[in-house]
C-alpha cells in the first residue's frame, strides 16, 4: 500500500509559520537598501564585488576552527524581504532589459486572468537559485569549517558553499546546475558567497527566465537571536541592465520539544498533487474533478 503524506497539512503549517515570521522580522530601511545597492553599482561584475569583499576582509578566513563559526542551528523559515523584480524599500525597481519588461507585463496580464503555470514547481521540479531564496518551506543551515549547507525541505534542496579555499571549477569542467557552484569565505561571523554555473530557469510564476550568465554575491549573517539576514546582489545581462540588490530574512522556528523536523517534501508523493498545463496556459489537477454543488474533491478512477 502506498503511503500518501498529508502534504496540504504540512504546507498549511509552514505557510502559517512563514506569515508569522514575516510579521515579526524587522524591515530594511530605504537608506540601508540604497547603501547596499550602490555597492553593486560600484563593481562591473559579481566576481569583482566578491574580490573586493575578500580584500576588505584581509583575504577572508578559510576553513576556520569550528569554535569560531556562528551558531545557525535549529529550523528556519522565510521572514520576508525583497524580490527579484519587485519594489525595494524606498520604491526603487530593477532596471531591466526591454525583453524582460515585456515578459513581466505579459506575466502580470496572465496572472490577472488567473492563468499561472510553472514548469519548475508545477511539475515537482526544484525551484532553482536564486528563486530558492524566497520559497516558504522549512530550512536548516549546517555550518562546518570546510563548507556550509543551506538546505530547504522542498525536494531536499541543498546549496553547498565551499569555504576550504577552492575556486570554481575550470571552464572546461563547468556546466549549468539548478543551484550553481558556490564558493565562499568567512569575514568574522559573516559568510560571503559567490555563485556561478546557474541553469536557465524560470524566476517565478509568470516571470522571465534567468540566463546561464547569471552570477550572484551573498553575505549571510546572524543579525539577531532568531534572525539571519542575507544580502544578495544579482548580475544577469539577459535580465537586468545593471545589478539588482535585495535582502532576504530568515527567522528561527520555535521548536522547544524538538518535535518539528526537516522532511523530504515532494509534491509527487501525493497523486492528488499531479498537475498538467491547460490549453489556456494555466494549471489543473490530473485525473481530478470537483463535483458541482459539492465541495468535496474526488479523484477519478483510472
Amino acid at each position: 500500500m502506498r503511503f500518501v503524506r498529508p502534504l496540504f497539512v504540512l504546507a498549511a503549517l509552514t505557510l502559517t509559520a512563514t506569515l508569522a515570521a514575516q510579521e515579526s522580522a524587522p524591515q530594511q530601511s530605504a537608506a540601508d537598501w540604497q547603501k547596499h545597492y550602490q555597492m553593486g553599482l560600484a563593481h562591473k561584475s559579481a566576481g569583482d564585488l566578491y574580490a573586493a569583499l575578500k580584500k576588505a576582509a584581509g583575504g577572508g578566513r578559510v576553513s576556520p576552527p569550528y569554535a569560531q563559526l556562528p551558531d545557525w542551528s535549529g529550523l528556519w523559515t522565510s521572514g520576508g524581504g525583497g524580490s527579484l523584480f519587485g519594489r525595494a524599500p524606498g520604491g526603487a525597481t530593477p532596471k531591466v532589459t526591454p525583453k524582460t519588461a515585456a515578459l513581466l507585463k505579459l506575466g502580470a496580464d496572465l496572472a490577472s486572468k488567473g492563468i499561472e503555470y510553472d514548469e519548475n514547481l508545477s511539475e515537482c521540479g526544484p525551484p532553482g537559485y536564486p528563486r530558492w531564496l524566497a520559497i516558504p518551506f522549512l530550512r536548516e543551515f549546517i555550518v562546518r569549517p570546510e563548507q556550509t549547507w543551506l538546505s530547504s525541505e522542498t525536494v531536499n534542496n541543498v546549496r553547498r558553499i565551499y569555504t576550504d579555499g577552492r575556486n570554481h571549477p575550470p571552464a572546461a569542467d563547468a556546466f549549468p546546475l539548478y543551484y550553481g557552484d558556490s564558493i565562499g569565505f568567512w569575514d568574522k561571523q559573516r559568510l560571503v558567497i559567490h555563485t556561478t554555473q546557474l541553469m536557465t530557469r524560470s524566476m517565478g510564476r509568470n516571470q522571465p527566465e534567468q540566463s546561464e550568465q547569471m552570477e550572484t554575491v551573498e553575505i549571510w549573517e546572524k543579525t539577531g537571536p532568531n534572525l539571519i539576514t542575507a544580502d544578495v546582489w544579482l548580475w544577469d545581462p539577459a535580465l537586468y541592465t545593471e545589478p539588482w540588490y535585495m535582502q532576504r530574512r530568515y527567522t528561527q522556528v520555535a521548536n522547544p520539544d524538538q518535535a518539528l523536523r526537516m522532511n523530504y517534501w515532494h509534491c509527487g508523493e501525493n497523486p492528488n498533487n499531479d498537475v498538467h498545463k491547460t490549453n489556456d496556459g494555466g494549471t489543473q489537477y490530473t485525473d481530478f474533478t470537483f463535483t458541482a454543488g459539492d465541495d468535496t474533491a474526488k479523484e477519478q478512477s483510472k
